[in-house]
């Protein structure tokens, strides 16, 4: 749940420039679990926040709960850069929670957890949330990847916002990692979205037709004492908070790093989409909201198992018939920016092994005890090269 965002814009500066004409920045956030290596138990992050922070790096950061850390890569301008950052920072925390006798589980939920146990890190901001928000507060303990896509102007920003919205369902069914709650299978593959959608301040956004509506959007929520403040309203996706970027945060927690390369090529191909048919002129698809959210839903009580529903066509299609409608959509962005070969493979790597959630369910059906799934969650977790 921070709501930091990086150091500087992206359209700015970064670490090197894009390679292929016209590139879209990118970054990722990624919050992870904190377990003891020998009880699986979940345990303070201090120690090892103390370790990697301590050149007094700022990649690192404490999350709303104790428990759990978050990961913040640079800006990069490929998916070949942004790998090898979401490579390094991942074994860096494994290295360094190894020294202070923990792991990281990269998960939505961790399987075993009972929110009623993990406290909260104690700063204001977060003092405030759960005294603010009570029960949902008290049994948020979920984890999420946040993908970031450089675009340059307010204005712009908030086009792409309502453009992108049909096509976040089929990002999260990509990314459910979370169908365990509290020991239990919960029947959903994203447990943490279905928890989400109890916040005031969290959900679909509406559609806007400028920035400064949606400034007058978030200015109501905080005036009303609902959110307090602006980086506060932590809606699916939103124009960022402190830059020119387009903030995607439907997705679950990736359990391997190949998963969250796969959200940020999607997110990113998808902005250029967008960007390509704002500069043609092309309208904007008419989406009700209600049926976004049915579309949301669906995808987070199936996952990839299921049917779910292609919000453009107002249709239930097979999961899979989805993530390939959503390919053929981001084609052209995919192939220019030299990325369709690999995106292209990761999508269908998840759809022939199962996302997250299936994967947990399936260990879980083997052995018949949470245990199992921790043991393959850590085991997933901390293997940083999936690639075959």
């Amino acid at each position: 749940m921070s709501t930091n965002a990086f150091t500087s814009d992206p359209q700015d500066e970064g670490p090197e420039r894009p390679t292929v004409r016209g590139a879209l920045s990118l970054g990722v956030e990624e919050e992870y679990f904190v377990v003891d290596a020998q009880t699986h138990r979940l345990t303070d992050s201090g120690p090892l926040l103390d370790r990697v922070c301590r050149d007094g790096s700022e990649d690192y950061t404490a999350e709303l709960r104790r428990c759990m850390i978050e990961s913040r890569t640079g800006i990069c301008w490929s998916l070949t850069e942004l790998r090898a950052d979401l490579r390094a920072r991942r074994e860096t925390l494994i290295s360094a929670a190894a020294g202070a006798g923990t792991t990281i589980v990269a998960s939505g939920s961790y399987p075993p957890a009972d929110w009623r146990r993990e406290g909260f890190t104690s700063r204001p901001r977060f003092d405030h949330i759960a005294g603010a928000y009570a029960r949902l507060a008290d049994e948020h303990l979920v984890c999420a990847c946040h993908v970031h896509v450089g675009v340059e102007g307010r204005d712009r920003a908030v086009e792409v916002v309502n453009r992108v919205r049909p096509w976040l369902p089929a990002l999260l069914a990509l990314s459910a990692s979370s169908p365990f709650w509290t020991g239990t299978d919960t029947g959903y593959a994203s447990y943490r979205s279905t928890l989400w959608a109890r916040w005031p301040i969290a959900g679909m956004p509406p559609t806007l037709s400028s920035y400064a509506e949606h400034c007058d959007r978030v200015r109501r929520l905080v005036t009303s004492g609902t959110s307090a403040d602006t980086g506060q309203v932590f809606w699916d996706v939103r124009p960022g908070t402190r830059f020119h970027t387009v903030e995607f945060r439907i997705a679950d927690s990736c359990t391997t790093v190949d998963e969250a390369v796969l959200q940020a090529g999607l997110s990113r191909a998808l902005v250029q989409r967008c960007l390509t048919e704002i500069a043609q002129g092309d309208p904007a698809p008419e989406v009700p909201l209600e049926l976004l959210n049915a579309a949301k839903w669906r995808a987070a009580r199936f996952g990839l198992t299921g049917q779910l529903v292609d919000p453009v066509a107002a249709e239930l299609v097979p999961a899979a018939e989805l993530v390939n409608r959503f390919l053929d959509h981001v084609r052209a962005p995919l192939t220019e920016a030299g990325d369709w070969a690999e995106i292209a493979r990761l999508a269908h790597e998840v759809l022939s092994r199962g996302n997250g959630a299936d994967r947990q369910l399936r260990a879980f059906g083997h052995s018949g005890t949470v245990a199992a799934v921790v043991k393959q969650l850590i085991a997933e977790s901390t293997t940083t090269d999936h690639r075959r």
